[in-house]
C-alpha cells in the first residue's frame, strides 16, 4: 500500500496545499496557480502542457502497455475574502480557497510523484489533468474539446466534505451530485397607470404567475428550482412593463433535467399569452448531473477499505444539490467522485459548510487524498 508513503511525503504535500491556500486565484486566473502546478510535476521529471490558458495536463507512461486512468483535480478558488487566523491565510484580498481545491490539488501532485516511483510496476498510462473555473461549470469542457480525456478507460476525482469527519470516506453509486443550470425570464408588457390597469399589460403579475407554476414542478427530491433574484417596474404606482427573474434548475437525472427546461419554457409561454405579454426564456448548461458508475465505485470502496477500514467508509449518502463539472468526465469515461471528510472535534470551524469565509480544513485530509488517488490507480492499472 501506498500510505506509507504518503506519510514520508506529508511535510511536502503540506508545504503546497499551504502555498495555493496562501496564493488563491479565481476562476479562469489560475495562472500563478498553473505554473507552481508545472513547476512540481517538471521536478519529478514529467512534462506538463497548458490546456486553455490555465488548466495543466502531464502524464506519466508506464513500462508495460494498459488501460489508461484519468485522475483530476480541480484548482480555483472563490470570490471570497478569507476571515480565519490561519498563519497561510489568503494573501490575496477577496479571493479564498473555501471549498478545498487546494487540497484536491496538492493531493493530486502528491499522488503523482508516488505513481512516478512506481511506474515500473505499472501497466498503462497516468493522465493528470489540473482543472481550471469548476467553479463556473467551465474547466472540463475545456479539457475534453482537446482531447484529454480521449480512449481512456476510466477516471478519478475527489472532494472535500466538511459535514464528514476527517479520516472517513464516502463512495456512493448512482446520483452524486445535481446538475447545475442557469434561467433568465424576461416578460415584457406595457406601462400604464396603476389607477388605469386596464390601458396596461402587468408584466409583474404575470412573471409572478409563472414563478408560482414553475415552483410547482419541483414537487419531489429529484428536482430543485431556485428563484434568486427577481425585479420589475419603476415606480409603485405604474403598471410594470418590464420585468424579469433569474433562477436555477439542480437535478440528478439527465431526463429531469431536459423535462424540466422545457416546461419551464411552456409555462411561461403559456401565462404570458394569457396577459398579452411578450416572453423570453434563456438557459445556461453549467454542469451536467454527476452520476458514478457502479463499476467503479465499486473499485473505489475496494481501495478506501484497504487503506482506512470499512468502518471509515460511506456507501449510502444523500446527493448533493451542489454540482460539479466532473460530471463531464464521467460522461465521457466511466468513472467516480469520492468525498473525503474535512472536520474535527478540535476545531468548530472545521464544521461550517463550504464557501464560508471562516472554513478550516483538517489537512490530516490530504493523507488520504493523496492515498486515495494513488492507491485506486495503482489498483485499477493491476486489476
Amino acid at each position: 500500500m501506498v500510505k506509507d508513503e504518503v506519510l514520508k511525503l506529508f511535510p511536502h504535500i503540506l508545504e503546497l496545499r499551504r502555498y495555493f491556500h496562501k496564493y488563491p486565484e479565481i476562476a479562469k486566473n489560475e495562472f500563478n496557480t498553473a505554473c507552481k502546478i508545472e513547476e512540481e510535476l517538471k521536478s519529478i521529471g514529467l512534462n506538463p502542457i497548458r490546456v486553455g490558458e490555465t488548466g495543466v495536463y502531464a502524464e506519466i507512461v508506464c513500462k508495460n502497455p494498459g488501460k489508461t486512468i484519468v485522475l483530476r483535480a480541480d484548482i480555483d478558488a472563490l470570490p471570497i475574502n478569507e476571515e480565519t487566523d490561519l498563519e497561510f491565510k489568503s494573501a490575496i484580498s477577496n479571493v479564498m480557497h473555501a471549498c478545498g481545491h487546494d487540497i484536491h490539488t496538492a493531493s493530486l501532485l502528491g499522488a503523482a510523484r508516488i505513481l512516478n516511483n512506481h511506474k515500473d510496476e505499472l501497466n498503462g498510462v497516468i493522465r493528470l489533468t489540473f482543472q481550471q473555473a469548476e467553479e463556473i461549470g467551465y474547466g472540463a469542457k475545456v479539457f475534453i474539446e482537446n482531447g484529454y480525456l480521449n480512449n481512456a478507460d476510466r477516471c478519478f476525482g475527489l472532494h472535500i466534505a466538511s459535514n464528514l469527519k476527517c479520516g472517513t470516506i464516502a463512495c456512493v453509486k448512482q446520483a452524486n451530485n445535481a446538475s447545475v443550470d442557469w434561467f433568465k425570464i424576461i416578460v415584457k408588457g406595457k406601462s400604464s397607470h396603476i389607477s388605469t390597469p386596464e390601458g396596461g399589460i402587468d408584466a409583474l403579475l404575470a412573471l409572478s404567475q409563472i414563478v408560482c407554476k414553475i415552483k410547482a414542478l419541483a414537487n419531489d427530491d429529484k428536482l430543485l428550482i431556485g428563484i434568486g433574484k427577481m425585479a420589475a417596474g419603476t415606480a409603485y404606482n405604474i403598471v410594470a412593463e418590464d420585468a424579469y427573474l433569474e433562477g436555477t434548475i439542480r437535478a440528478f437525472d439527465h431526463v429531469i433535467r431536459e423535462e424540466t427546461k422545457n416546461n419551464i419554457k411552456l409555462i411561461a409561454n403559456e401565462i404570458a399569452n394569457l396577459f398579452n405579454a411578450k416572453v423570453e426564456v434563456l438557459f445556461k448548461d453549467y454542469t451536467s448531473p454527476l452520476i458514478n458508475d457502479d463499476d467503479a465505485t465499486e473499485e473505489a470502496i475496494s481501495t478506501a477499505v484497504k487503506l482506512f477500514g470499512s468502518e471509515n467508509i460511506i456507501t449510502q449518502r444523500k446527493p448533493s444539490l451542489s454540482g460539479d463539472d466532473f460530471a463531464e468526465y464521467i460522461l465521457c469515461v466511466p468513472g467516480t467522485y469520492a468525498y473525503i471528510g474535512t472536520h474535527n472535534d478540535v476545531n468548530e470551524y472545521t464544521r461550517l459548510p463550504h464557501h464560508n469565509s471562516k472554513l478550516v480544513i483538517d489537512e490530516e485530509s490530504l493523507i488520504v487524498g493523496t492515498s486515495m488517488y494513488a492507491q485506486y490507480t495503482i489498483d485499477y492499472l493491476l486489476k
